[in-house]
């Protein structure tokens, strides 16, 4: 069982690790969201993809360990959580306040995670609609009605209204 214990403690030291490296990707990503800089993103964006491919096989590992500590104590997999662990340990202080250190440690970093990461979506979000009210307005300047200008020689000019911005007309 110490043996297990031990590995289910690295497993959690490693995955809390790897999701504070992700957590320090996501903040570096929120001015590059903002300042529009789309080469950066993506180079942030591949590295966060390698943390959470490691991180995805951190879990398996962390899920075989807890089924064989399941096993050990008899327990149902699906209900034992690290929680529960920690309460288990009562008996055993150094291991107790270990595992609900690193519970800890692994929870905060998950929860600030979520917070940025539902911040950088807002302003991905908040771009998206800038994007979609500009391409609009570039329709609309396209679709504009032409007047009714003609030249000196009867030929409509065939001016698009709104087109001609930042000429002055001095004689109005």
């Amino acid at each position: 069982m110490a043996s297990l214990m031990e590995n289910l403690l690295e497993v959690l030291d490693r995955e809390s690790a790897e999701y504070e490296g992700l957590l320090e990707l996501s903040q570096r990503k929120t001015p590059l969201i903002v300042g529009g800089d789309l080469e950066n993103l993506q180079k942030i964006t591949d590295d966060e993809q390698n943390i959470v491919s490691r991180i995805h096989n951190l879990e398996k590992k962390r899920l075989e360990v807890t089924a064989d500590i399941a096993n050990v104590l008899n327990r149902d997999v699906e209900t034992l959580k690290l929680s529960n662990m920690i309460e288990m340990m009562a008996g055993r202080h150094q291991e107790q306040a270990r595992l609900a250190e690193a519970h800890d440690r692994l929870s905060s970093a998950v929860h600030a995670l979520q917070k940025i990461n539902e911040q950088n979506r807002e302003l991905l979000t908040n771009a998206l609609e800038m994007v979609e009210f500009e391409m609009n307005l570039m329709q609309s300047m396209r679709a504009a009605p032409e007047t009714a200008n003609y030249t000196k020689s009867a030929y409509s000019a065939g001016d698009i209204m709104g087109a001609e911005s930042g000429r002055f007309d001095a004689k109005q």
